[in-house]
């Protein structure tokens, strides 16, 4: 219980450190850059940090780093993922009859028709 306590402490901790570092990068670079360029006025330390947080409300979300899928008990990246496991599944002579369809599909269907050069050089080096 405590190790859970003092992981969590120390995340919080870093965060404060990583916000204070990238408020003062924002607050140097916008008073650097922006008000030669664009006539805007300087900012503050808190007005950089409040910019971050504005910022990652905009175009970040509210969900955490994985767009929410944090809570939900998928923690690695392949959990659920069914064509990994239809894969890992096969046999290499299905594994092989997969992969020649997918070829097949690639060269004769227009649309992915920038996948055909890559496609034929694999056939020439084998």
């Amino acid at each position: 219980m405590k190790d859970i306590i003092k992981f969590r402490f120390t995340g919080i901790l870093m965060m404060l450190a990583a916000a204070a570092v990238f408020g003062a990068a924002v607050m140097l670079l916008w008073n650097a850059l922006l008000p030669q360029i664009f006539a805007l006025p300087q900012i503050g330390y808190l007005q950089a940090v409040g910019l971050l947080v504005l910022t990652r409300l905009l175009f970040g979300g509210l969900g955490g780093w994985h767009g929410g899928r944090k809570g939900r008990g998928e923690g690695h990246l392949f959990h659920g993922n069914k064509l990994r496991e239809k894969w890992m599944n096969m046999s290499e002579d299905e594994r092989k009859e997969f992969i020649e369809k997918e070829k097949d599909f690639f060269k004769n269907n227009n649309r992915f028709s920038h996948f055909r050069e890559f496609f034929d050089d694999r056939e020439r080096k084998e």
